[in-house]
């Protein structure tokens, strides 16, 4: 739990400047947004452009450069280095007068739960075992923005195969991060994801109740086999209807 020091002085310490652009109406069908923020704590600063609080695009700060959640899509318009350069000078700027103010004179007070991560580890596939597959660790409700993901097989440390994002913005003044991990699961595996922040948190996943491969094909093969039956007796009905036809004419 965050304690009440750590709760006044979380939101201060943290400049953001949001941009966000929507479909007209009060609940539009689609909210696109741009988020650059600056805090003491490393990463120093963040930007990132989301698409219903799916991530699109961030900066890399160190690099120097835009990188994208899929290689293949890139963004049509982004912030010259002189425009993230004077965000930075803005954001460093209101950043100690934000805090000192905070101090001082507001006292806020955030929901027990803020802070703690809630972490779910699944398959981006179906599972089946003896099958490549991937792990997700995803993490939400991460404030402030400081966190990263580890990850483990049967306790010890995996790194290969491995692939994070950032963490980015979503509604709500909260956060998010995603973990990747390629595995070939079998049966009895123990992996862990452990999200390590201001608190840290962890989740594990084993394989529950997977398809057997071979089920599986002979499932798709009956399939098949039934659903071609069906369309040759439809085929020798339309056959027969229209061998009547011609006969009656």
């Amino acid at each position: 739990m965050m304690g009440g020091g750590l709760r006044r002085r979380a939101l201060p310490a943290l400049a953001l400047i949001w941009a966000a652009v929507a479909a007209a109406g009060e609940q539009p069908a689609h909210l696109s947004s741009e988020v650059f923020f600056c805090q003491k704590d490393a990463p120093l600063y963040g930007l990132a452009r989301t698409l219903d609080n799916d991530l699109l695009f961030w900066y890399d700060f160190p690099g120097a450069r835009w990188r994208s959640r899929r290689p293949d899509f890139q963004p049509e318009t982004q912030l010259s280095e002189a425009q993230i350069e004077a965000q930075k000078k803005i954001c460093d700027a209101v950043l100690p007068f934000l805090t000192d103010f905070s101090d001082k004179y507001i006292s806020i007070q955030f929901p027990e739960a803020r802070g703690i991560p809630q972490v779910e580890v699944f398959t981006l596939r179906p599972l089946v075992l003896g099958q490549p597959n991937v792990l997700v660790c995803s993490a939400r409700n991460i404030f402030p923005p400081v966190a990263r993901i580890e990850w483990a097989f049967h306790g010890r440390p995996l790194t290969q195969g491995v692939s994070s994002t950032p963490v980015f913005p979503v509604e709500g003044l909260d956060f998010q991060i995603f973990s990747y991990v390629e595995v070939t699961p079998q049966a009895g595996d123990i992996y862990s994801c452990t999200v390590k922040g201001k608190t840290d948190s962890l989740a594990y996943w084993v394989p529950r109740d997977p398809v057997d491969s071979k089920l599986l094909e002979n499932i798709l093969c009956g399939l098949a086999v039934a659903v071609g039956g069906v369309f040759a007796i439809v085929g020798v009905i339309l056959l027969a209807h229209s061998c009547r036809a011609r006969s009656a004419d």
